[in-house]
């Protein structure tokens, strides 16, 4: 790596949410810029009007504060290179495009999109396989290239559109560096004269994409996998705007895929398999539609960070749980793989189990007592951290604690016959009165307590406690599965948990008979 100054940017369009594809970009450049004591900006690629989407610049910025992967120069952070929207930045493109043009590098083209729609169709019909505009076909078109100086110059004075397309070599080996993928050579006759400038004044996202980059000082393009057929004509319009000394190094990241890794990971993916593919809820403005976020399903930012470090890059060791500051420490694009990396939402789930159980039993009753209060149960905040504490190993997300703990507020409305019956013999009504006198006698209302009587008393009996131990627990709370049905019990005080035990009793047994 060269000494100066590491300087990383993620270049977004505002054209809706964020995928999550992009949220990981964001990330990797931020864990570059940090390790290495650089700087870490965002500059939002507006150049195409056409797609904008109000609202969407806004989405980026706050997702990536909800992320805490905030860059330090940016449309609302300002910076020495400012401004941060390229179309803000309109004005200073022209000149590079000119600049071009000046040294034989590219050209001025008037071709209709009619024509061009015609070039295309005559190429198809020899048998070309990839129609383009290029060092061949151009000089069969309507361009600087082939009409004669002062038509070009009548043209241009009369206000006729017109593109300014970059001119390739015709045939030509060029090699660059990546990263991860190591040197990559193409042939310039695989290549089409792209356009750099557009009828509408703007650039194109390759033209205004180098000159920012070089304007603002960048030392690493980081970015996707997507983005590398176009690292070729970067490299080359690095050359022609006498760059390359600077240009920055690149790295092309890997994909997401799909969770069977057939294919890169979309919305429709995540629709279908119920997972969010996007950091916060998006509502489509000109179409109402909603895509769902992380944060609203119930997410911990660093349990999202820490999945999505780990789609992609490996640290080398068998550790999986890092915090921010653990993931600057050990990230390095040496370890990014070449190839896609499989999108475990059950993974997911499970990073996020992880960091709620890191969460104080006081913290996370605090995150529930919003739920229980929405379902018009009285919020006791001591009582709901014995509460979180009895449920959270079985729950991902604290929206996940009510299907678990309902009981603890309310008694059981419905009981799982086809379960209980399953248990259930002749004997079984004769020995919950039994147990349920044993507990009624019982005066310290402990979990140990609890436990030692039940045992003694079923022993008594004959019975092994796994023999009724779920009926119990089903005539208790209602579920067949759950916490330990002792502490459940000293939870609820023993006047509830006799009148539960009565009451379920005498339904159950009528309708088991």
């Amino acid at each position: 790596m060269s000494d100066r100054r590491v300087r990383v940017r993620f270049a977004p369009s505002p054209t809706g949410y964020l995928h999550i594809g992009g949220v990981r970009t964001a990330l990797y450049n931020y864990l570059f810029a940090k390790k290495h004591g650089g700087d870490f900006l965002l500059r939002v690629e507006d150049t195409d009007q056409t797609r904008f989407v109000p609202g969407a610049e806004e989405y980026i910025m706050e997702a990536l504060r909800w992320l805490n992967i905030e860059p330090v120069e940016s449309p609302i952070h300002g910076g020495p290179h400012a401004p941060y929207r390229q179309s803000e930045r309109k004005a200073m493109y022209r000149q590079y495009a000119e600049q071009l043009i000046a040294n034989d590098y590219a050209y001025y083209a008037f071709d209709t999109p009619e024509e061009l729609d015609d070039m295309r169709k005559r190429l198809e019909a020899a048998k070309v396989a990839s129609p383009q505009y290029n060092a061949i076909t151009r000089h069969s078109m309507k361009n600087s290239l082939t009409l004669p100086a002062d038509e070009v110059q009548r043209r241009l004075d009369a206000g006729e559109p017109y593109v300014i397309r970059i001119k390739l070599p015709r045939q030509e080996e060029l090699r660059f560096h990546d990263i991860i993928r190591g040197w990559i050579v193409v042939n310039t006759q695989n290549m089409d004269d792209k356009v750099l400038f557009k009828s509408d004044g703007m650039p194109t996202y390759h033209l205004a994409n180098v000159v920012d980059d070089y304007l603002m000082k960048i030392s690493h393009v980081i970015r996707g996998e997507e983005w590398l057929p176009s690292a070729p004509l970067h490299v080359m319009l690095y050359r022609y705007l006498g760059w390359e000394s600077v240009m920055p190094e690149f790295a092309h990241l890997p994909l997401l895929l799909k969770p069977d890794g057939n294919g890169k990971l979309s919305k429709r993916d995540g629709d279908r398999l119920g997972f969010p593919v996007a950091p916060l809820n998006w509502t489509d403005p000109n179409s109402g539609e909603l895509t769902s976020g992380y944060r609203e399903k119930g997410y911990y930012p660093e349990a999202v960070l820490n999945f999505l470090s780990l789609l992609g890059w490996n640290p080398g060791t068998t550790q999986e749980m890092f915090s921010l500051d653990e993931l600057v420490e050990a990230f390095s694009l040496d370890r990014v793989s070449k190839s896609g990396a499989k999108f475990d939402f059950e993974k997911a789930k499970w990073f996020n189990q992880q960091y709620l159980l890191r969460k104080t039993d006081k913290e996370l009753a605090e995150a529930f007592a919003p739920i229980c209060s929405a379902d018009g149960y009285k919020v006791d905040l001591a009582y709901l951290e014995k509460v979180v504490a009895l449920v959270k190993e079985r729950a991902h997300f604290v929206s996940e604690f009510m299907q678990h703990a309902r009981f603890f507020f309310e008694a059981p409305k419905h009981f799982d016959l086809d379960l209980l019956r399953k248990k259930w013999k002749p004997e079984t009504p004769e020995i919950f009165e039994g147990w349920s006198a044993t507990l009624d006698a019982v005066d310290d209302f402990s979990p140990a307590s609890l436990e030692a009587a039940s045992k003694a008393y079923l022993e008594s009996k004959g019975v092994g406690i796994g023999q009724v131990l779920q009926a119990f627990r089903i005539l208790i709370t209602g579920l067949a599965a759950g916490p330990s049905m002792f502490e459940v019990c000293a939870m609820l005080g023993k006047e509830e948990v006799i009148a539960r035990l009565n009451r379920g009793l005498t339904e159950c047994s009528a309708a088991l008979k």
